[in-house]
């Protein structure tokens, strides 16, 4: 089950995501946006997914993993931020976290980039790499590299631990590619 905080543009990515042949073989994923609730702040989205959690194991549901699909932002965090991280690996919430905003898993489909961004210079990348014009995604343009951007984004990983350089500090930075890696191929 993926809570995640955007509206449009990563609910768009996860449905593509869901309907790849080797995923949709492999798992059923539970898409949940939410939005609403004080709005999609990290640390409501884990709260949620905390909940469902609850919930489920109450219930004896077969949901194997929930996560949470995040952004830092920059150059201002998310308020709470650290907090909602600490709750969520307390409570066996797993977490997909980008720095510093979606766009930045989104470069790495495209080529290898290292250097600090801001929201809006990530946004402007993205948007000079697949041609968009707003946050819409177009899933065609995305789906046949997400092998290339999963390994992107685990070099970068590494690189960042190589150099001890922490979360939050880790721009840019996704663990997109961990909850890609979570779905078992078929």
């Amino acid at each position: 089950m993926v809570f995640c905080e955007g509206e449009k543009t990563e609910p768009q990515y996860l449905e593509a995501l869901k309907k790849l042949p080797e995923i949709r073989g492999a798992a059923a994923v539970d898409l949940r946006i939410e939005t609403g609730h004080g709005g999609a702040v990290p640390r409501t989205l884990v709260r949620l997914a905390i909940d469902a959690r609850s919930r489920a194991a109450a219930e004896e549901a077969e949901i194997d993993e929930f996560w949470c699909v995040f952004d830092v932002e920059a150059p201002k965090n998310h308020p709470g931020l650290a907090d909602a991280v600490r709750r969520a690996h307390e409570n066996g919430i797993r977490l997909a976290i980008t720095n510093p905003c979606f766009e930045a898993w989104l470069i790495p489909h495209f080529k290898d980039h290292g250097a600090w961004l801001a929201n809006d210079g990530a946004r402007r990348l993205r948007r000079e790499l697949d041609g968009s014009s707003d946050k819409s995604l177009e899933p065609a343009k995305y789906m046949p590299l997400v092998a290339a951007a999963a390994r992107r984004a685990a070099e970068l990983e590494k690189r960042h631990q190589k150099n001890a350089t922490v979360f939050l500090h880790d721009n840019p930075s996704s663990g997109m590619h961990r909850l890609i890696a979570s779905i078992p191929p078929t």
